[in-house]
């Protein structure tokens, strides 16, 4: 059946295409994709899958039941936008001022609506359930996953599986870990509330600039010396705010940014060491600051025997010519949660435009539209591999 699968997925590769440059043009930001549910919600109407609205939030679940019995697995696709302007030169440009896709969601969501009308297709001859999870906001924490598990979307499903285009691996490559596949991603803020004054005489004040600088440079050094060399975790600052006149000491700084990390220990140890630094370089510049930690998107773990079930799917897939087993990215993903309550995985299908070398959440960010097909036939894959599974 997956040859006809294949096939058909191929025949209406046009249509997907057509979505995925509407849904381009039509950008929303998370928590905000009011016209976006809606237009996922009438494309399940037009097909006759039943299908739910508003779950977790703005998001939509529709069930595919086939004529045999089997197990359910849930298929992801995030629909979400970024705050960015489009300066990509194409037909397709974002029509909304300020907002674009620039991490493939669109792309997801066009793959995932393609592959559930291929598979109406064959409901006759499908055996088990397909639940189509289509998330809103992944990219702002605390995200749309947890709600939408919260609300119940995948409490009777089997197996997770979801993919992201990715647009710096080259198409025809797909990439997964059996393990850790990509990182936790948190963000903290430090407010350093210092004694402004004039810039012509400095040991009047407390100047709030100099101290967050002391931070920012005490900071890079939890990595480099403070965590096992043998462990990985990464702290970025990529705020820093004070002053506003040139021979002003400015009286309060702030600065912002992320910290990833594999495991949570990890993630102990570098919040413990960042309120011993803060502790310290307030204290010894007699000044007062105020340290915001906010904990975001865990681990994604993948499952080893899902994961295999992944890469065997790939292998009977011809546009796939090389499958990758890859050691952890660091970015963030809330898909993480849906492995944290189902077996799963999650894998990068190789979406590289040529001569177009944009990474994700670039103002000029695009990528090759062929790999919506291929990743609609891996997900298929998978999900017929989970069936066969002992």
């Amino acid at each position: 059946m997956l040859n006809k699968i294949h096939n058909a997925i191929d025949e209406l590769y046009p249509e997907m295409v057509e979505i995925r440059r509407y849904l381009h043009q039509h950008p929303e930001l998370s928590f905000q994709e009011t016209k976006t549910a809606q237009y996922i919600a009438d494309f399940y109407e037009q097909l006759g899958i039943p299908y739910q609205t508003n779950v977790g939030g703005k998001g939509v679940v529709a069930t595919l039941k086939g004529a045999k019995p089997g197990k359910t697995v849930a298929l992801r696709a995030d629909f979400d936008a970024l705050p960015i302007q489009d300066e990509k030169d194409v037909p397709y440009k974002s029509k909304i001022p300020g907002v674009m896709h620039a991490c493939g969601h669109d792309g997801h969501t066009a793959t995932l609506l393609i592959l559930a009308k291929a598979m109406k297709q064959f409901q006759g001859e499908l055996a088990g359930t397909i639940v189509f999870l289509h998330q809103h906001a992944e990219e702002y924490a605390p995200g749309g996953a947890k709600p939408m598990i919260e609300d119940g979307a995948i409490r009777l499903v089997d197996a997770v599986f979801g993919t992201h285009l990715w647009a710096t691996t080259p198409l025809g490559k797909l990439q997964i870990a059996k393990d850790v596949m990509m990182a936790g991603a948190d963000r903290f803020e430090i407010v350093v509330q210092g004694k402004g004054g004039h810039g012509a005489y400095p040991h009047e004040t407390k100047d709030a600039i100099v101290i967050a600088s002391q931070l920012v440079t005490e900071l890079q050094q939890i990595v480099s010396r403070r965590l096992d060399p043998l462990e990985t975790a990464v702290v970025t600052v990529g705020i820093f705010h004070a002053g506003n006149a040139f021979n002003i000491i400015a009286d309060s700084a702030e600065i912002s940014g992320t910290v990833r990390y594999l495991n949570t220990d990890v993630q102990k140890k570098v919040i413990e060491e960042m309120k011993k630094i803060i502790k310290g370089v307030c204290l010894a510049n007699d000044v007062t600051c105020d340290f915001t930690y906010s904990k975001g998107y865990p681990p994604l773990v993948n499952h080893k025997r899902e994961a295999s079930l992944v890469m065997e799917a790939g292998k009977h897939i011809k546009q796939i010519d090389a499958i990758e087993e890859v050691k952890p990215f660091m970015a963030g993903e809330d898909f993480a949660y849906y492995l944290i309550e189902k077996p799963g995985a999650y894998f990068f299908t190789g979406a590289m435009k040529e001569g177009h070398t944009y990474p994700h959440h670039h103002p000029k960010f695009d990528f090759d539209e062929r790999a919506m097909a291929t990743a609609a036939k891996t997900l298929i894959g998978a999900y017929s591999a989970f069936q066969d599974k002992k």
